[in-house]
């Protein structure tokens, strides 16, 4: 189940409106209709309120790879959301039709995720200081 669909039945178990959780969560309840249509994520600090609000982990909320376009994005922008769901993308297709037990593609997955932070931080020094997000 992706996030979008959590947080809707999550929404509807705890009989909230979106306004209600709007408040909760301190956005406005555009920002919610965006979440639940799957056209746009809250940020970390969002999704740990909504987690909160809920009573669920975040784990639960938003899956690993969920969470790893949330930090590149906010991390890297545009841009940054775009290279980690093509990384996510690419390295799904990795698995496709073997015979990879589910923990397994996860503990890949995590370093996969890994080396990619890894390799953003090795190439900050490379990066002139006017474009740097320290």
């Amino acid at each position: 189940m992706e996030f979008k669909e959590k947080l809707l039945s999550l929404r509807q178990r705890y009989s909230m409106s979106q306004q209600e959780l709007a408040d909760a969560v301190k956005v406005s309840r555009k920002s919610i209709q965006f979440y639940e249509s799957g056209e746009r994520y809250p940020k970390r600090s969002i999704l740990e309120k909504m987690a909160e609000v809920f009573n669920v982990s975040l784990e639960y909320l938003v899956s690993a790879d969920e969470l790893f376009v949330v930090d590149a994005t906010e991390a890297g922008g545009t841009r940054g959301r775009v290279s980690a769901e093509q990384l996510i993308t690419n390295a799904t297709a990795l698995f496709a039709g073997g015979e990879m037990s589910d923990e397994d593609k996860d503990k890949v997955m995590k370093a996969i995720q890994e080396a990619y932070w890894e390799a953003k931080e090795i190439n900050k020094k490379y990066t002139p200081k006017a474009y740097r997000k320290d």
